[in-house]
């Protein structure tokens, strides 16, 4: 059968973190913090479900295994095999997450038989005077790290950034990194659930439990060099823009104000998050709407995808090159 634009059930998570902004992209959960709403996952136990067309109810793990490179693409496929590289998200900061830090591809392959973790944020809303923790001030190393460990001091040494609204924010793994309160982002990283923490302000879970922290191994994956510019710069006044290319994954903005056709392409498949507006695309095989909060795969094989937005429409463009 031919493939089709695929959209899928979102999986919420309670985070001790969480707040309700999200409940503005259509995130509708009985958890009073709903911290994420995973859009596009196969982390084991959270394998995305198709929710519309033919395949309604079979899982991605499934669709790979089946479609192979006709869904993510002869260069993806080649790469990755029946993994699916990426996971989205969106996030929301009613309080700060942990201090953390993510292991890089070797390191999370030996220990956890799983992808490293490099991610991307985009900021959808940042309060007046909130904080994203990225990286060290300048100097720090493992000795000094450890002794601020120690002394309950590693505030004094994490470097403190002020995102905007749409900010671009690249975490490669390694590097240390946690948002503040007050921040809602659309996350795009490798596939992989391998987190570090390194400081979670002492804070009881629901279970009255304080949350487990990850010393040995983040000081082991940890980079302790100091970035100059935190941000990944482009043009806010483009209506089209790359807002970031990486190894793992490259994210584009488009603002759709008439018919607009996607070209397929082969090498990859293609992910588009709906950030404003409401449109839909019309293909071969399903047409599908898009509004506000909503993501949808476009399988490599899907060719010349038109859209078209019911009113202005703002869309990130995620694929790997």
């Amino acid at each position: 059968m031919s493939l089709y634009p695929l959209v899928f059930q979102p999986s919420y998570h309670y985070r001790i973190w969480g707040g309700n902004k999200l409940k503005q992209f259509g995130k509708e959960s009985k958890e009073e913090k709903l911290g994420e709403s995973w859009e596009i996952s196969t982390v084991p136990g959270y394998v995305s479900i198709v929710s519309n067309g033919s395949l309604k109810g079979k899982n991605l793990d499934d669709l790979i295994k089946e479609y192979k490179d006709r869904l993510v693409g002869k260069k993806v496929y080649q790469k990755y095999g029946d993994k699916f590289p990426l996971l989205i998200k969106f996030l929301d900061a009613a309080q700060p997450l942990s201090v953390q830090v993510h292991p890089n591809d070797e390191y999370a392959a030996v220990h956890h038989h799983s992808f490293g973790k490099t991610e991307m944020w985009y900021v959808l809303d940042s309060e007046p005077n909130s904080e994203i923790i990225l990286g060290f001030e300048k100097g720090t190393n493992k000795t000094i790290f450890t002794e601020n460990i120690e002394k309950n001091t590693l505030d004094t040494i994490l470097r403190k950034i002020h995102p905007d609204k749409g900010s671009v924010i690249y975490i490669p793994s390694g590097r240390v990194h946690a948002m503040g309160k007050g921040i809602s982002v659309v996350e795009i990283q490798q596939n992989s659930d391998v987190t570090y923490r390194i400081y979670d302000y002492d804070r009881i879970d629901k279970d009255g439990k304080k949350r487990e922290l990850h010393l040995d191994q983040a000081k082991e994956v940890m980079d302790y060099s100091f970035v100059e510019d935190p941000f990944s710069h482009y043009d806010k006044d483009a209506r089209e823009t790359t807002l970031l290319a990486s190894p793992y994954f490259t994210v584009s903005s488009m603002e759709v104000t008439e018919n607009k056709i996607l070209n397929n392409l082969s090498n990859s498949f293609r992910i588009l998050i709906c950030l404003e507006g409401e449109c839909t695309l019309l293909n071969k095989t399903l047409p599908v709407t898009l509004k506000k909060g909503d993501t949808v795969l476009l399988p490599a094989e899907v060719e010349n995808v038109e859209v078209k937005p019911l009113v202005q429409t703002k869309l990130l463009e995620v694929h790997i090159d």
